[in-house]
C-alpha cells in the first residue's frame, strides 16, 4: 500500500461526506459509509478527480453487509467454503475484465489502503454473476470500526473542512431540523416549509437511493437521494440549492425512520 492509495480514499471520501451525504445520513456509522461508497467511486471511475495510479475500465464495485449477503445467497455459492459470514463487515464484490489473469494491482491497492482483506476470487459466472458472466470477481472483507475510518473524522472535523451540506447554507440545514410543529416550520424556506406540511406519500422504489414520491394531487416523482435529484419540473428547470420539496421530504422521512434506508435496510427506530 501506498500513501496515494490511501490520500485518494480518504480524499474522495471527504468529498462524499461534502455533496453525498444522503448515502450516509440514516447510518449507525456515517464514516464507514462515506469510505466504501468513496472507494466504489474511486474504482468505478465515477469521479471527476480520480488519480493516475487508480485508473482501470471495467471495474464494477458491488457491497453489503457479509451477514445480509450471506442471507440473500445462503450457502448456494462457493464464497463460504472459505470464510463464514463475518458480524460487522462490509463485503465487497468487485468485478473486472476476464482479460487479467490475477487481480488488477489497481484493485489490490485501493481495498489495501481501505484496510480491507481478500477473502475469494473467481469467475463471475460461476457463483450466479449472470450480469457479469465474461468477467472475473474478487471478495473484500472490510470491518467497521478500522482505524480509517479515525482518519476521516480527523479530516471531516479540522477546522478546514467544508461544512456537512458541501458549502451550501440553509436550505441544507433545514432539512436537518424540520419538524412537525408549525411554529418550527414558519421559519424555514418555503420549500422546506412545503415539504413539511404537504400531503405526500414515499416509498422505496430501488435499493442505492431511488424512491417515488406521490404528492396530494396524484402527481408522482423519482427521487435520488444519491445524484440529489427530482423529476419534477421545479428540480428539472430551477435546480435549487437544498432541493425541491420532494427530496427534502424523503430526506425527512428517511431521518424519521418511516421508509427504508436508501441501501434497502428498515429503519431500527422511528423518531
Amino acid at each position: 500500500m501506498t500513501d496515494r492509495y490511501l490520500t485518494a480514499v480518504l480524499e474522495e471520501a471527504e468529498r462524499v461526506a461534502e455533496q453525498h451525504n444522503q448515502v450516509a445520513q440514516s447510518a449507525d456509522n456515517q464514516a464507514h459509509e462515506y469510505l466504501r461508497y468513496a472507494v466504489l467511486r474511486l474504482l468505478e471511475g465515477e469521479t471527476g478527480e480520480r488519480p493516475h495510479a487508480l485508473q482501470l475500465d471495467g471495474v464494477t464495485v458491488g457491497y453489503g453487509s457479509d451477514e445480509a449477503m450471506f442471507d440473500s445467497w445462503s450457502d448456494a455459492v462457493e464464497w463460504w467454503d472459505h470464510i463464514p459470514p463475518q458480524e460487522g463487515c462490509t463485503r465487497f464484490r468487485i468485478f473486472y475484465p476476464a482479460e487479467y489473469e490475477t487481480v488488477p494491482r489497481t484493485i489490490v491497492d485501493a481495498m489495501g489502503a481501505l484496510g480491507a482483506w481478500r477473502v475469494w476470487s473467481g469467475d463471475a459466472a460461476a457463483c450466479g454473476s449472470y450480469d457479469h458472466r465474461d468477467r472475473r470477481e474478487v471478495h473484500y472483507l472490510w470491518r467497521e470500526g478500522h482505524p480509517i475510518e479515525a482518519r476521516l473524522v480527523d479530516r471531516l472535523q479540522s477546522p478546514d473542512a467544508a461544512t456537512p451540506d458541501g458549502g451550501q447554507t440553509g436550505d441544507m440545514r433545514d432539512r436537518m431540523v424540520v419538524a412537525e410543529s408549525s411554529s418550527q416550520s414558519d421559519d424555514l424556506d418555503p420549500r422546506t416549509r412545503r415539504a413539511v406540511t404537504e400531503e405526500m406519500s414515499i416509498s422505496l422504489l430501488e435499493k442505492g437511493g431511488r424512491y417515488e414520491v406521490r404528492s396530494g394531487s396524484g402527481n408522482r416523482y423519482e427521487v435520488d437521494v444519491v445524484s440529489e435529484s427530482c423529476s419534477c419540473p421545479d428540480w428539472q428547470q430551477r435546480a435549487p440549492d437544498g432541493g425541491c420539496k420532494h427530496l427534502r421530504r424523503v430526506d425527512l422521512e428517511i431521518k424519521r425512520g418511516s421508509v427504508p434506508r436508501p441501501d434497502g435496510r428498515l429503519p431500527k427506530t422511528s423518531i
